[in-house]
C-alpha cells in the first residue's frame, strides 16, 4: 500500500464536494490557523456557520458564485497515509478541468446528491475517469440530512452505481458533508450502516502501483557531454527498474545498448527505479537525443495510431488540420481524422509526422499519453489517451513529414523573405 494517496472528487455540479473536502481538511485538523480564520469571517453571512466549501474554492468567481471553477489541489496527511487531493469542477463546461485532475489520480472520489442519486454528469465523470485509468471509485452519497438520514435512498443508489462501474472497484458511503456524519467519526445517525468512514476507506484502500513493477522506461531529457569523454542521457524514470549491465532499447529506432553507469547528484548507483531522475550511460556511442525513449521491452513506434482525446479548446478539431504533438520529452506535427467540439471525450485517429515511441495508455500512464498544441496559439487544445496502433495507410504519414518540414525550415529562417523562400523551395520539391 503506497504512502501516497492521490484522490480526485468529481460528480454533478451542487452535489457538495467543495464542502467535503473542507469538511476532511476541517476533521483531520489540516487547515491553518491564519486560513480557518479568514474563512470564518467570509462565512458570516452563512446560516448554518463556516462554510467549509471556501476552504478549496479559492477563487474570487467560485466564492461568489458558490461554485468550483478551477482544480483546486489540497495536501493533508493522517498517521497512516498522505493524501493530495483534487477538488474539481461539476459544471459540464469545465468537464476538461475535471479530465486533467483524474489523469494523475489513483481513486475517484464520486458524489451523489442523496436527493438526486448519480446523474447524467456522474455517470460522464466516471466514465472519462475509468477511460483514464482511474480502477478505484469510492461512492459518497451526500446530504444525507436532507433524506432524513434514510437508508432507502442510500441503497437505491449505491445499487446504481453498481451497475455503471461493474469492472472497477467499488465504495458507497453515506455521509453528509455538512454536518460530519461519516466523513471521519461515524455517524450515530445512520445505525444501519456498519462500513467504515470515509476516512478510513481512504486510508485503507489498496490501489495496484504498476511504475514498479512494470518494464523500465526513461524518455532522454537532455544529452549530458560535460567532458570529451563522457556521453551521459539524462531523464525521469517513468516505470520500472536499471542496473548496470542491463540492455536496453533506444526507441523509436530500435537499437540496442547495454547500460554502463547510473549516475547522480550523490554519485553513482547500482540500482534505479521510477520515479528517480537520472544520468545513463551506454557502453555503445549510439545517436540518441531529446524525445528518444530507452526501454527493457518493446514499445510502438508506427506513424498512426488510434486514441481517446479529450478536446480542451473551444475552437472545434479540424481534421487534417497539423497540430503539435508532445509526448514525454518530445514533439512531433500531427494530425486527427475527425472533429470534436470542447469537453468532448471521443477516438479518434492520430498521425505522426515521423515515428515517436510510446505504449498503449492501458499498460502506462506515462509513456501511453499526450497532448495536442495548437503551433499558432501555443495552447494545449487536447489531451489523449494512445489505444492501438493502425497499420498501413502511408499517404497521411508522408504528408505529415511534409508538414513538418516546411515548419522546420520556416522556424529556421532569420527573415519572413527567408521563410517564404525556403518554403517555396521545400513545396517545389515536393510537388
Amino acid at each position: 500500500m503506497p504512502d501516497l494517496l492521490r484522490l480526485c472528487t468529481a460528480g454533478h455540479v451542487d452535489d457538495g464536494k467543495s464542502t467535503l473536502i473542507g469538511r476532511l481538511l476541517y476533521d483531520t485538523r489540516s487547515v491553518p490557523d491564519d486560513q480557518l480564520a479568514a474563512v470564518r469571517r467570509a462565512s458570516e453571512r452563512h446560516a448554518d456557520g463556516i462554510d467549509l466549501s471556501l476552504l478549496t474554492d479559492g477563487l474570487r468567481a467560485e466564492r461568489e458564485q458558490g461554485i468550483t471553477i478551477d482544480v483546486a489541489y489540497r495536501y493533508f496527511s493522517t498517521a497512516r497515509r498522505t493524501f493530495i487531493l483534487a477538488d474539481t469542477p461539476g459544471h459540464e463546461q469545465y468537464t476538461r478541468n475535471m479530465a486533467t485532475a483524474a489523469s494523475t489520480a489513483d481513486v475517484l472520489l464520486l458524489l451523489a446528491d442523496a436527493r438526486h442519486g448519480v446523474r447524467d454528469q456522474t455517470r460522464h465523470h466516471a466514465r472519462i475517469a475509468r477511460r483514464m485509468g482511474v480502477s478505484a471509485f469510492v461512492l459518497a452519497v451526500n446530504k444525507m440530512d436532507l433524506v432524513g438520514f434514510d437508508e432507502a435512498p442510500f441503497r437505491q443508489i449505491a445499487a446504481s452505481f453498481a451497475e455503471l462501474l461493474p469492472d472497477a472497484q467499488r465504495i458507497a458511503i453515506p455521509v453528509s458533508a455538512r454536518l460530519g456524519d461519516n466523513v471521519a467519526t461515524p455517524s450515530t445517525r445512520m445505525p444501519w450502516f456498519t462500513g467504515a468512514t470515509l476516512l478510513e476507506v481512504m486510508e485503507s484502500i489498496h490501489v495496484e502501483t504498476a511504475a514498479a513493477t512494470a518494464p523500465f522506461r526513461m524518455a532522454v531529457q537532455l544529452v549530458v557531454r560535460p567532458a570529451p569523454d563522457f556521453r551521459g542521457y539524462a531523464g525521469q524514470i517513468t516505470s520500472g527498474v536499471v542496473r548496470p549491465g542491463d540492455r536496453v532499447t533506444v526507441w523509436p529506432a530500435g537499437r540496442e545498448a547495454r547500460v554502463a553507469r547510473i549516475v547522480t547528484a550523490d554519485g553513482d548507483r547500482a540500482e534505479a527505479q521510477a520515479p528517480m531522475s537520472v544520468t545513463l550511460t551506454l557502453f555503445e556511442d549510439l545517436d540518441i537525443g531529446r524525445g528518444d525513449v530507452l526501454a527493457s521491452t518493446p514499445m510502438h513506434s508506427d506513424p498512426r495510431f488510434a486514441a481517446t482525446l479529450v478536446w480542451m479548446d473551444e475552437q472545434p478539431a479540424v481534421p487534417g488540420r497539423p497540430y503539435l504533438l508532445k509526448a514525454g520529452t518530445g514533439r512531433v506535427l500531427a494530425e486527427i481524422d475527425r472533429s470534436l467540439a470542447l469537453n468532448e471525450v471521443a477516438d479518434a485517429g492520430v498521425t505522426v509526422a515521423r515515428r515517436v515511441a510510446y505504449d498503449s495508455y492501458a499498460d502506462s500512464r506515462h509513456t501511453g499519453s499526450f497532448i495536442l498544441i495548437d503551433p499558432a496559439t501555443q495552447f494545449t487544445v487536447a489531451a489523449g489517451m494512445v489505444n492501438h496502433p493502425i497499420q498501413g495507410d502511408a499517404s497521411a504519414t508522408s504528408r505529415m513529414a511534409v508538414a513538418e518540414r516546411l515548419t522546420r525550415v520556416a522556424r529556421e529562417a532569420h527573415t519572413d523573405t527567408q521563410a517564404v523562400e525556403a518554403v517555396c523551395r521545400v513545396l517545389e520539391e515536393v510537388l
